[in-house]
């Protein structure tokens, strides 16, 4: 493999290379920024005039920081985990001897590499623009048919015609309901009133879910865009992006984009010469969980608590301001402008019966590769996690994996032929949910997780719900019992009473959705909470309270290297000679076991 060596073209006196650097929250969190720096000076000593620029999150974020050399043959070299002390290096032999560094390079367009497995399954369509191009220069966007999909709606279709087209091609939202997005629209078009509103709702607030954030973060415009054809289909003139300000890259990213399309007449009166008007804002949502059900999103914006409202009336009736309202989520939103240019049938003709399109997931936990996938309907778990995802780390067990967030539950390993489809896995007992995947091992505890899950929905209840408010309190304190080794038989009977409880008398989708985590791990894991309540113990030795420390005389060399560790004195005995612990002191802090080279401390 070779690229070709460094040379001025000579129309341009520019080198035949671009670098580009991945610069989405994950790149930058591993250190892009200084990548970035540390490049633009090597080039500028050595009078290298290479132009660098930036582009969001491409999925990878197992290899952060990226970075791709584009070749005036088109070729791509990704290069994964660099390090400013990489860049002498990649300088000397890429750039200038035209020889890739091979060990360090993730993809490349002329050899096959290990990585490639985790784009083999995925079919790109919201994600079509992410690490393809810089998300701060609509020029770049329009430069991949951005605003064609605008342009055709508005000139050549009428806003019934777009609402069919939406329908047609199967589209259900990717907020987690799954209701079909034409529909919505279909309803939001036919309410009266002269006044109405399109909302996105980035208020992404699941654990371990980063799915929205990487696409306004890496495409702000195709979002903007989906939500401008939703305005000219349903005939609103006003839209709102709400993103939690805890994503302040998205938030920017953002402004810049609503700036760039002001200037260049896609926002504003009479939108490519139409008599379409339209103009969006933006409002920061101060990170209340329970923002992201549409009545209490609408409630925030308007300044007021966010709080779940009565339905119906329905937000396309009565929603903001009390005007006729479509909310849509980021992702679905992204997905607007592709069906419009490639047609509904394109667009039904991936996935499955029951689910059509593709689905975004951000894979997290346990899992070999963490990052950003896009996958067609239908395929199944076990693809996911064990082919794009590369396994578990460290070769450890799949045990199951989280879908849907607190509002989900855990689907376990051996119901990983399950298909990634709306009724599939909502038959589980979890939920496609907005597309976390959080993957576990069999060093999870499947009590903590429930416990973990539990412990959030709680404190993010708005409190309007009794059974919500103080139904989940009771459920955590009984999860806090078993976890600590207080556990009773009578305790599972009563999580599973207060359980449909909440779910039936809570007003919204967090209450009603609650209990899910404890749900299906009493479904699937009942044995472990037995061995918690029943036998005190933790069969993934995760509970710290039901754990016990013992050190095994025979191995043990007498080296005091434990005892020096421990923060409680437990741990006595003479040099050279076994020690002991004493269990009324031991903390189970696990010092110990990680000083300890010898093997010779036991956890049970």
């Amino acid at each position: 493999m070779r690229a070709r060596a460094i040379s001025p073209n000579r129309k341009t006196k520019r080198p035949d290379y671009k670098i580009v650097i991945g610069l989405g929250s994950c790149g930058i969190a591993a250190g892009g920024h200084k990548v970035r720096s540390a490049l633009l000076e090597q080039l500028k000593a050595r009078k290298l005039p290479i132009e660098v620029g930036e582009t969001g999150c491409i999925g990878m974020c197992y290899r952060e920081v990226l970075l791709d050399v584009h070749d005036q043959q088109g070729k791509v070299y990704t290069y994964g985990n660099m390090t400013p002390e990489r860049l002498p290096r990649f300088i000397d032999e890429h750039l200038l001897a035209g020889t890739p560094v091979a060990e360090w390079l993730v993809r490349a367009s002329d050899t096959p590499l290990p990585d490639d497995s985790f784009y083999a399954k995925q079919k790109r369509i919201v994600l079509r623009n992410c690490g393809q191009m810089d998300p701060e220069r609509i020029d770049e966007y329009r430069a991949r048919d951005g605003y064609k999909a605008l342009e055709k709606a508005l000139k050549a279709m009428t806003p019934e015609q777009v609402i069919a087209e939406v329908l047609n091609s199967g589209l259900s939202g990717r907020g987690g309901a799954g209701f079909p997005t034409g529909r919505k629209w279909q309803f939001a078009r036919n309410s009266p009133g002269g006044k109405k509103y399109i909302i996105c709702n980035g208020d992404e607030g699941d654990p371990g879910a980063f799915m929205d954030r990487s696409v306004l973060e890496g495409d702000p415009h195709s979002v903007m865009e989906g939500m401008l054809i939703a305005g000219y289909a349903v005939g609103a003139d006003e839209g709102y992006f709400y993103v939690r300000a805890e994503y302040p890259l998205a938030v920017a990213r953002i402004k810049l984009a609503i700036a760039a399309a002001r200037r260049q007449g896609l926002l504003g009166r009479n939108i490519m010469g139409t008599a379409f008007c339209f103009d969006v804002h933006i409002k920061e949502g101060a990170g209340a969980f329970v923002c992201g059900e549409e009545t209490a999103l609408m409630q925030s914006i308007e300044g007021q608590r966010g709080m779940p409202r009565l339905r119906p009336p329905y937000p396309a009736v009565s929603g903001l301001w009390g005007k006729p309202t479509n909310i849509n989520n980021v992702e679905t939103f992204a997905n607007v402008p592709w069906i419009i240019l490639n047609g509904a049938a394109a667009y039904a003709a991936l996935g499955n019966e029951k689910s059509r399109g593709t689905k975004v997931f951000a894979l997290a936990g346990k899992i070999s590769r963490g990052g950003l996938v896009e996958v067609p309907m239908g395929i199944t778990i076990d693809e996911v996690i064990h082919e794009l995802g590369g396994g578990i780390k460290d070769g450890r067990q799949f045990k199951a994996v989280q879908m849907g967030g607190p509002s989900g539950g855990c689907i376990p390993a051996s119901l990983g032929a399950t298909t990634i489809d709306f009724v599939s896995v909502n038959a589980t007992g979890a939920i496609m949910g907005s597309g976390g995947m959080v993957v576990m091992d069999d060093t999870t505890c499947m009590v903590d997780i429930a416990r973990f899950f539990l412990d959030f929905t709680q404190k993010e209840s708005c409190g309007k719900c009794t059974f919500c408010r103080i139904g989940t309190k009771r459920m955590l304190e009984i999860l806090n019992r078993i976890t600590q080794g207080q556990g009773e038989m009578a305790d599972i009977d009563l999580l599973l009473d207060l359980a449909e409880k909440i779910k039936t008398s809570s007003l919204c989708a967090l209450g009603q959705t609650a209990p899910n985590p404890v749900l299906t791990t009493l479904k699937y894991f009942r044995d472990e909470y037995e061995a918690h309540i029943r036998d005190k113990r933790c069969p993934a030795l995760a509970c710290k309270a039901l754990l016990r420390y013992e050190i095994i005389a025979e191995k043990c060399v007498g080296c005091t290297a434990c005892a020096r560790v421990c923060p409680t004195a437990a741990i006595t005995g003479s040099v050279k000679q076994p020690h002991v612990i004493d269990q009324g002191t031991c903390v189970k802090c696990g010092s110990c076991v990680a000083k300890c080279k010898f093997d010779a401390i036991k956890v049970s």
